[in-house]
């Protein structure tokens, strides 16, 4: 029935989610495979504080039935889907099980399909599998799926596919099996307990960079109640995957989503990006200082324009260090580092102030400018739009970057950033803008072309009135013409 895979002894166990299922319980126990028990370790049944018989049902099936690793548990208060599913999954992780099966109580999904579901993940060829009703569309209309549920499902999976760079033929099966390891590397505990704690739990797998795979599953719908509110579980389902989106993109922080593996600094492609517009403030064939330059992104793009590159960064990086003609590290905030290059046409702040508390190196870097260089720095606008508004609202939520980054130490509106490049004696002498990053909010390339109509329109509203809309402030300054 099974192959161990790459398991010596795998450990499965069967998570069976039960409301009220008083009168299709008994008949789910049954149809799980006969040759499949003696490779499952555990059966749980999970009864969620249900108003009729179901855990009555559930110990007397166990009481007439020879079948020692089927347990029986009843939710003192009712937890909610997704929160009894969470209960199932912190029990898998705890008790060292190698795969866990989701199945509903109610029948809904078809018990003799779980061989098909667990393989691959034995096999070591995904870490989590879904059962899909959509691979064969037309078969789930003949199972029985009403038809505006039919519609629904497609629009909201198409939408999701869309924007999370996805190809999942449908997002909202209940009926999965998962690698414990997988689930014990994402926070699955901080989704929500309603219906749309699979829609999350899809995303932390993508997020994560796991392996999801589908299999084809027949439909069923019969005499069972569902209990989801279509109207509300489709709201809920699009805000998560909007709020992933901003999540990624740095515009406010999701504890769900903190697991992503995505760099905190990443190279940015938008002719409106503070990368693109410090390089287009530096002349080809100069020389260049890049503090901070994290992975060298600047650098590069410097480079492929003829300049020199000095950098430096408070961490190794390799990266950077192959950008650069020559990369220090060292301790930006504060103490007394200098480069051994002098005569620098250029030295770029490269969204870095904002990490500093000491900022003296700024006032230090005068004296290793050239005659007539300039110092052009970036940094995050705190009095942007959108965070006056989210102030309005009474919100302030650090995120993994952006504005509110969560290491940021500084906050600058326009107006205390000219002042900081003034107080270390800087003339400003030029001016320039950025908008909310949208290439970071869509996920395919049709899709960022549209972001990019919408950035030259936020761009044009950045230049006309910056403290408002630009979304970061650069600053090209020359040492004060001063006695």
């Amino acid at each position: 029935m099974l192959n161990a895979g790459r398991f010596a002894q795998p450990r499965i166990m069967v998570h069976v989610v039960a409301y009220n299922a008083e009168a299709t319980l008994a008949k789910v126990l049954d149809r799980i495979p006969r040759a499949l028990r003696p490779h499952l370790t555990e059966v749980c049944v999970y009864d969620d504080a249900s108003s009729d018989s179901t855990f009555l049902v559930g110990t007397g099936y166990k009481a007439t039935h020879d079948w020692p690793t089927l347990q029986i548990h009843r939710n003192p208060i009712n937890r909610g889907y997704g929160g009894n599913q969470k209960l199932g999954y912190r029990y898998a992780i705890d008790h060292g099980f190698d795969v866990v099966v989701l199945l509903h109580g109610d029948g809904q999904y078809a018990p003799e399909e779980m061989p098909r579901l667990i393989q691959p993940i034995l096999d070591g060829e995904a870490d989590a599998v879904f059962g899909s009703r959509m691979i064969d569309k037309r078969g789930a209309l003949r199972g029985g799926m009403p038809f505006y549920k039919w519609i629904g499902n497609q629009i909201l999976t198409r939408f999701e596919n869309a924007a999370l760079g996805m190809e999942l033929t449908e997002f909202h099966s209940g009926y999965r099996a998962y690698s414990v390891r997988a689930l014990a590397q994402i926070p699955f505990e901080a989704n929500s307990d309603e219906f749309h704690f699979d829609t999350q739990i899809i995303i932390q797998l993508k997020a994560g960079g796991f392996r999801i795979r589908e299999v084809p599953i027949p439909t069923y719908y019969g005499d069972e109640i569902s209990y989801v509110n279509g109207f509300k579980y489709a709201k809920d389902v699009v805000k998560s995957v909007l709020e992933f989106r901003r999540h990624e993109a740095g515009l406010q922080h999701r504890a769900e989503y903190a697991h992503s593996p995505v760099a905190k600094y990443t190279e940015k492609h938008s002719p409106f990006s503070s990368h693109h517009r410090l390089v287009e403030a530096v002349r080809a064939g100069t020389r260049v200082l890049d503090v901070g330059c994290a992975g060298g992104y600047i650098a590069r793009a410097l480079k492929a324009r003829g300049c020199t590159v000095i950098g430096v960064d408070a961490r190794p990086d390799a990266a950077a260090a192959t950008a650069c003609d020559r990369f220090y590290v060292a301790n930006l905030d504060g103490g007394s580092w200098a480069p051994e290059e002098r005569d620098f046409d250029y030295i770029l702040y490269g969204d870095v102030l904002e990490h500093l508390r000491d900022t003296s190196i700024l006032g230090r870097s005068r004296d290793w400018l050239a005659p007539h260089g300039r110092i052009v720095a970036s940094t995050g606008n705190v009095a942007l739009w959108f965070m006056r508004l989210s102030l309005l609202l009474g919100r302030f939520r650090y995120a993994p970057r952006g504005i509110l980054d969560e290491t940021h130490v500084r906050l600058y509106t326009r107006e205390s950033f000219v002042a900081l490049l003034r107080g270390s004696g800087l003339d400003v002498v030029h001016e320039d803008s950025t908008v909310i990053p949208l290439e970071q909010l869509f996920a395919r390339a049709e899709q960022a072309r549209i972001g990019g109509l919408i950035e030259q329109a936020e761009y044009a509203l950045a230049r006309l009135w910056p403290s408002l809309f630009a979304y970061q402030i650069i600053l090209q300054a020359e040492k004060t013409k001063t006695a």
